[in-house]
């Protein structure tokens, strides 16, 4: 069902976030391509993608639902259509999660702001592909763009660089 409205949507949102027509001209790619080996890495249904450039490159983010209750966040290279990250999205109470968060809700704020100015307007915690836990915050900036930066809870270091999102299909719960 998203597959079938994605065409229509890319058109009138390529741009809704604020970012500039140069982030979107930079993000093309294999969608179809990432949204199959997505699906075949964690299948499910898909709630929501998300069109990111990451170091320079296009990234589709997929967030899916399996029929188990557990919600993956998949990304996808959309030069290559190859699955480059994912983790699963858990509460904050996870058990996994609070053994492994050593740094708190607030701290982690404090360390995404410190990466981009901004307001948070988005935060989900997740179980990294390695075990490890992390903050993960949308943070809209001044000018309307939207970063995602993910902030190591163990750490309190940056955990990768962090993503202009260039448009977002599917609303977040």
């Amino acid at each position: 069902m998203l597959a079938l409205s994605v065409t229509s949507a890319l058109a009138l949102s390529a741009c809704s976030n604020g970012t500039s027509d140069t982030a979107t001209d930079k993000h093309a790619g294999k969608f179809e391509t990432c949204m199959q080996a997505a699906l075949a890495e964690r299948p499910g249904n898909v709630l929501t993608v998300e069109a990111e450039i990451e170091n320079g490159k296009p990234i589709y983010e997929f967030d899916i639902a399996a029929a188990d209750g557990k919600e993956w966040e998949v990304e996808c290279d959309a030069a290559s259509g190859k699955v480059v990250e994912l983790e699963e999205e858990v509460a904050i109470d996870d058990p996994r999660f609070v053994e492994k968060a050593k740094v708190s809700l607030d701290d982690a704020k404090a360390a995404a702001l410190a990466v981009h100015a901004g307001e948070i307007i988005e935060t989900e915690y997740a179980i990294e592909a390695d075990g490890g836990a992390s903050y993960e915050f949308d943070i809209k900036l001044a000018d309307g763009s939207e970063m995602e930066v993910e902030i190591d809870a163990e750490t309190g270091k940056l955990e990768e660089e962090p993503e202009l999102e260039v448009y977002q299909i599917g609303e977040e719960k």
